[in-house]
């Protein structure tokens, strides 16, 4: 159980996400002060709470960011708490990874420097794929002194971003990286859900695959618990601490929709990638950004998602309250109860 920080205000950028409003529901049960930072054309759904405060800062332009939040400070006072969870997971140009999760993490750094409103912490939700591919001859967990290497667009920006942060001075920085994220209100892994739910089970790659993966509300369980001890200036792998491999998350989502049959698909990856590819530029003529692209395929080929999640243990004494048994019935439960399934 997390001890209620009493008023503190926090504001969570990408709050309309999934995981931003898993976020922001945390905020409003600790009693915090929430805003949530989002665009005026995104949905708020998940965010009806009569509690929150709303603000719509443009990443993007900085001078017009700076005075947003120059006004916000003057009349509500600061953050104390910032929780930056803004960002792109997917991209129509390799480019706007950098101009998302990079330069407007820039700007919103430089801009709380410059009115002189820096937060006690400053939380970047960061990915375990900023450290990029582990040891997959011997499964060594990945860990605090793993040397990054992204194979991704979006680890490389991740990792950007993480590095500007890291260089500046007395700035208060937390990072974040979570393996696998899933949970109630994740349309990622709900494709994957979907698929078995219809009867197919479909993997990539013949040699040993470790995965690993983190619930959505133990995710911001770590984030306050980490806020609530004061820690900056650190990063954090996040995991539920367990290592599975692709059969055994399978038969877990298999079991909890209740599916006793289904077809079974290894897609070798020289096939896998050139269908990336293909997917990727097919729905790039059409505007879109597609889920399944080159680095999907970049992720799906890496074989070594083991990490180690000792500093968790040592800081904030981490036990989940989710393993991935668990979690995915609840998940399943909420797609179902929400008609998503």
């Amino acid at each position: 159980m997390i001890n209620q920080i009493n008023n503190k205000k926090v504001l969570i950028t990408g709050a309309s996400g999934f995981i931003g409003s898993t976020a922001v529901d945390k905020a409003l049960e600790l009693g915090h002060e929430t805003w949530a930072g989002i665009r005026k054309s995104s949905s708020r759904k998940y965010l009806s709470d009569s509690r929150i405060q709303f603000t719509f800062p443009d990443y993007s332009n900085k001078e017009s960011l700076k005075n947003h939040l120059k006004e916000l400070v003057e009349k509500h006072g600061k953050f104390d708490y910032i929780i930056h969870i803004a960002g792109l997971t997917k991209a129509l140009h390799k480019s706007d990874f950098d101009k998302v999760n990079y330069e407007q993490t820039r700007n919103l750094a430089e801009s709380l420097i410059e009115i002189d409103a820096v937060p006690e912490a400053f939380v970047l939700m960061s990915s375990l794929s900023a450290l990029g591919t582990g040891d997959e001859k011997n499964y060594t967990p990945i860990n605090s002194n793993h040397i990054p290497n992204p194979t991704t667009a979006y680890g490389k920006s991740k990792l950007k971003a993480e590095n500007f942060l890291k260089g500046l001075k007395n700035f208060p920085y937390l990072i974040i990286r979570p393996t696998g994220v899933y949970g109630p209100r994740d349309k990622d892994y709900f494709i994957l859900m979907k698929a078995v739910k219809g009867g197919l089970n479909v993997g990539a790659g013949f040699k040993k695959q470790v995965l690993t993966f983190i619930y959505s509300e133990d995710l911001v369980d770590v984030i306050f618990k980490l806020l609530e001890k004061g820690i900056v200036r650190k990063e954090y792998i996040v995991a539920d601490g367990n290592l599975y491999t692709d059969s055994e998350f399978n038969q877990i989502v298999q079991d909890a929709l209740d599916k006793k049959h289904v077809v079974r698909l290894k897609i070798p990856l020289f096939i896998v990638k050139p269908a990336a590819w293909i997917s990727e530029k097919a729905t790039s003529i059409l505007g879109k950004a597609s889920t399944f692209n080159s680095d999907k395929y970049r992720i799906m080929k890496q074989r070594n998602w083991a990490c180690d999640i000792t500093p968790l243990k040592e800081d904030i004494n981490f036990e989940p309250k989710y393993r991935l048994k668990q979690g995915v019935e609840k998940t399943v439960k909420w797609y179902k109860d929400n008609g998503w399934l």
